[in-house]
């Protein structure tokens, strides 16, 4: 959030247009510091950077940031008991008001995308994409389970990856060679 309104208030002399600024904040804010470092050391582990002809996911938060649609399943920042919510706690589909901004945010604005692949960080993520999916507001088959959220404190993250590499690297390969097929 700090490095985001940073980006604004650096803008505002040399970038004209909301949307030129909002481009700007997505590429200097999306997962920065030691997230994004873990998270493109994991998807050029997979080979998503080759997919895509490009040298590194890295350059997704670059020049290559038109190719990346960065959100997250709750569109607002969320806090449970004075501290960031970790999704984990209240349950996020037993909790209504979760539950009301994942249907009026998220599955709206991932519906808007032309079969997407979409990378959950985490298993709640990924509890929230599995239901979607389940209620036809996806394609289970374009979301690349088993990855692991990607922020230093996740101790489990190196395991999970390793335990699930294979079968990530198989679910990128049939999703790209389908994309072939229907483009």
């Amino acid at each position: 959030m700090k490095k985001s309104y940073s980006t604004v208030i650096n803008a505002g002399g040399h970038l004209h247009g909301d949307e030129e600024i909002l481009h700007e904040v997505k590429k200097n804010s999306s997962f920065d510091g030691s997230m994004r470092k873990n998270l493109v050391k994991m998807l050029d582990e997979l080979g998503l950077h080759t997919y895509l002809n490009i040298s590194s996911t890295l350059d997704l938060f670059d020049e290559a940031s038109h190719l990346v649609h960065t959100t997250s399943v709750l569109t607002y920042p969320v806090f449970y008991n004075g501290k960031n919510y970790s999704g984990t706690t209240p349950n996020i589909l037993k909790t209504e008001l979760l539950k009301k901004n994942i249907m009026e945010g998220f599955a709206t604005e991932i519906g808007t995308i032309e079969r997407p692949l979409i990378i959950p960080l985490g298993v709640n993520v990924t509890k929230v994409l599995n239901y979607l999916a389940g209620q036809d507001y996806m394609d289970a088959n374009n979301i690349l389970l088993g990855f692991p959220h990607p922020s230093g404190g996740n101790g489990h993250r190196h395991k999970q990856f390793a335990a699930n590499k294979e079968q990530m690297k198989m679910m990128l390969q049939h999703y790209f060679s389908k994309e072939k097929t229907a483009g």
